[in-house]
């Protein structure tokens, strides 16, 4: 309260005593947990049950879609039946190699190669990607030459594998390292791109230098586009595989899913044909559904971008 005479207490100014100004600001300790509440991204727990309809129900439907439009054509007979056979008869098929038990054979031979195929060309081309993407004269010299790999057909090296390596593995596993190089290169280049150059400078700061640099501060940030890189490497080396187990073929070889192909189309089997177009498109399909699907979750929801787990 003011005096008689007009002046104010000593320890009051404008109505707040000291006590006042000396107590801690409540409002803003309220203002900054609510901006730290805006940046922690909220978590919602998602059923299994529910996580399991929501990733293998669409693919199913739209199978079933599928079929039951194939069934439709079939039976139209707008196609003889040496092009196009009825859905029971590649089914036949199937159930044919299952009961046999050469289905797994056949699955472990291309999966195998793809697999070891897909490793050696992560090992190739995650030090390639770092060299292109910080050195400036690598990424003159070999930049444009990694697209211009990317964009060429892997078939197209198969004769010469061929030619070099003969009917052996080396010729399979050459095709395939060329196919997924250089997307996985390209993938974790554009990823570091991306990075924000306030991470380089505070791991400089931080004493973090050559493969420490690669290994805790590039890597890790560039992580969504090297995964993309790598998700599309593997497409290619996939594709690569079957184009190289359909035309390169012998004893030494084995049978994996390309060559059941080329000996169905050999045959005119048209089933077995159509039995090898769906076991190829059955593993892609699981790959990237086992493998891939949820590295991209997890990977999205370390960065609060994927809110349901």
């Amino acid at each position: 309260m003011p005096r008689e005479d007009g002046r104010r207490p000593v320890g009051v100014t404008g109505g707040t005593t000291l006590d006042d100004r000396t107590a801690p600001d409540t409002d803003t300790a309220d203002a900054i947990a609510g901006l730290d509440a805006l940046d922690t991204p909220v978590v919602r727990r998602t059923p299994w049950w529910q996580m399991l309809l929501r990733t293998w129900l669409p693919p199913l439907v739209a199978l079933a879609a599928i079929i039951g439009i194939w069934q439709a054509v079939w039976a139209s007979a707008v196609l003889p039946e040496f092009r196009l056979p009825s859905p029971s008869a590649v089914g036949e098929e199937f159930a044919a190699i299952v009961i046999d038990g050469s289905i797994w054979s056949i699955l472990w031979t291309s999966v195998s190669r793809a697999a070891i195929g897909f490793l050696f060309a992560l090992a190739i081309a995650t030090p390639l990607g770092l060299l292109v993407a910080k050195v400036p004269l690598v990424r003159a010299a070999i930049g444009p030459l990694l697209t211009g790999l990317q964009s060429l057909p892997s078939v197209a090296w198969v004769p010469a594998a061929v030619l070099w390596f003969g009917l052996t593995d080396a010729t399979i596993f050459y095709v395939v390292l060329l196919g997924s190089v250089p997307s996985i290169a390209n993938g974790l280049v554009a990823g570091i791109d991306q990075v924000p150059p306030i991470l380089p400078r505070a791991g400089r700061v931080l004493g973090a230098t050559g493969f420490a640099m690669a290994r805790f501060v590039l890597l890790p940030a560039a992580l969504p586009g090297y995964l993309a890189g790598c998700k599309q490497g593997w497409a290619f080396a996939w594709r690569s595989l079957m184009a190289a187990e359909i035309i390169a073929m012998g004893p030494a070889l084995g049978l994996g899913l390309g060559a059941y192909l080329k000996n169905g189309a050999d045959v005119s089997n048209i089933s077995q044909v159509f039995a090898g177009i769906l076991l190829i498109l059955i593993v892609g399909i699981g790959i990237e559904l086992l493998v891939f699907r949820p590295l991209e979750r997890r990977v999205l929801r370390a960065r609060g971008l994927a809110l349901t787990v």
